[in-house]
């Protein structure tokens, strides 16, 4: 038994680095300690306690986690230094070894963070505490709160894929998931504190309920149910996983909103196969079409990595011309990044650094134009917006349920409020439309 006397009136800053779902965890982490009597330290106080949640998903995200415990280190030069996630899972004596850190948690450990935590003395040197990779079993589900309109639910966490670049399954474990009954319980919270909108996150969300007789079909119709909730958002999700019958769910659902994140990584066939991906370009192909047929509306977000080990001049000309034909809006480019312990690092050619920057750079135009492209199609139309709390002196803004990012001056009235509103020119930034609430 933990005596959390201990923890009473002790203050916490938290640092995230990385996905959705980290920040899904950190705040369940803030929220658990918050439960033994932290609170967040205020601007200039120096903290009890630091965590800091990292992402290791290329060499540049270590580096800057390594940036970042020095830099909170600097401000809360007492505190007692706790790191997590992906970077510590993988590389958790690197971690330990800097001087500023008294404990390393793995994936395992992150969400039981209290029991290694008797006390908060400084240490000569970083205790380490991760299981590894292959014997990860627990799911710890966590649902991002705080200042957020949007909540993010985790409802699956690790992966089973093993693609050649990724060091996921390492860092997160086996695919594992929560039930149905766990993540509905969590959304009808969610709707209970006013929230109105969820992200379902995950590693390898199509994966939910693998072990198990329950699938993501299933999940997405209960959630569907829930009252309260006035929109869901299908986070990334492996279009193999992604099932018609999904996405004629979507469709037709009550709060599911027509907006979709499919990791495609590679345009050509031949790069897909050296990724060891399970789907060729024309099953991705049908997907986006399939999702087009039913939802014209839609909005489709794709992951791409720019110079994979063995993506010739050739290869990556292929992968443009299908990616730039693909009726989709936008792009997430990655620069593939050498990762220890992945089997890409066998596959030849590489792919020089500046080249790949320069695939990269023309992969970052091609989504501009296409996200330009997807917003003026729905300047002068009625959509709903989600309107969120922007940061002080910040116009107000918010997303239609096809994701088109929308700017108005700010009302506070407004803040956690769906609203019909039509959709005019570009913002001054040119990143957003205006918005003006005329519609009755």
């Amino acid at each position: 038994m933990i005596d959390t006397t201990i923890f009473q009136d002790k203050t916490a800053v938290f640092y995230t680095l990385g996905c959705k779902l980290n920040f899904a965890e950190t705040s369940t982490l803030g929220q658990i300690l918050a439960e033994q009597g932290f609170r967040k330290a205020r601007a200039g106080e120096n903290a009890h306690l630091c965590v800091i949640n990292t992402c290791s998903v290329t060499e540049l995200a270590d580096k800057k986690c390594r940036q970042a415990i020095r830099r909170i280190a600097r401000k809360h030069p007492d505190a007692f230094m706790v790191v997590t996630g992906c970077y510590a899972q993988l590389k958790p004596q690197d971690i330990a070894d800097m001087p500023e850190v008294d404990l390393v948690l793995g994936a395992e450990q992150k969400l039981d963070i209290l029991k290694y935590l008797p006390s908060l003395e400084k240490r000569n040197r970083g205790e380490v505490v991760v299981t590894p990779h292959r014997d990860i079993r627990l799911f710890g589900a966590s649902c991002s709160r705080g200042d957020r309109t949007r909540y993010f639910l985790k409802v699956q966490d690790g992966c089973d894929y093993y693609c050649t670049y990724c060091t996921i399954p390492l860092a997160r474990g086996r695919s594992r998931s929560g039930t149905v009954a766990q993540m509905v319980e969590q959304a009808r919270e969610v709707a209970a504190a006013g929230g109105k909108e969820i992200v379902i996150t995950g590693v390898n969300i199509g994966d939910f309920g693998k072990r198990s007789d329950e699938n993501f079909y299933d999940l997405i119709r209960a959630l569907d149910e829930v009252e309260g909730i006035e929109r869901y958002r299908i986070s990334s999700i492996e279009p193999d996983l992604l099932t018609d019958e999904m996405i004629d769910f979507v469709a037709q659902s009550k709060r599911f909103c027509p907006h979709f994140h499919i990791p495609l990584q590679s345009g050509s066939d031949a790069v897909l196969e050296l990724m060891h991906r399970h789907y060729d370009t024309a099953l991705f192909a049908h997907k986006v079409e399939k999702i087009k047929s039913v939802m014209p509306h839609a909005f489709i977000g794709v992951d791409v990595i720019a110079g994979m080990r063995g993506e010739t001049a050739e290869l990556f000309d292929e992968s443009y011309r299908f990616i730039a034909s693909l009726d989709v809006s936008q792009l997430h480019v990655f620069t593939y990044s050498e990762r220890p312990n992945t089997r890409a690092l066998n596959i030849e050619p590489v792919v020089d650094i500046p080249e790949r920057h320069t695939r990269c750079n023309k992969l970052i135009e091609l989504s501009d134009a296409k996200l330009k492209e997807f917003y003026k199609a729905y300047q002068g139309c009625v959509r709903t917006v989600l309107f969120e709390q922007p940061a002080k002196g910040a116009p107000m803004h918010g997303f239609t349920d096809n994701y088109v990012r929308v700017e108005m001056p700010y009302n506070k009235e407004l803040v956690n409020k769906v609203c019909r509103v039509r959709l005019g020119d570009f913002n001054e930034a040119g990143d957003a439309l205006m918005a003006h609430i005329d519609v009755e």
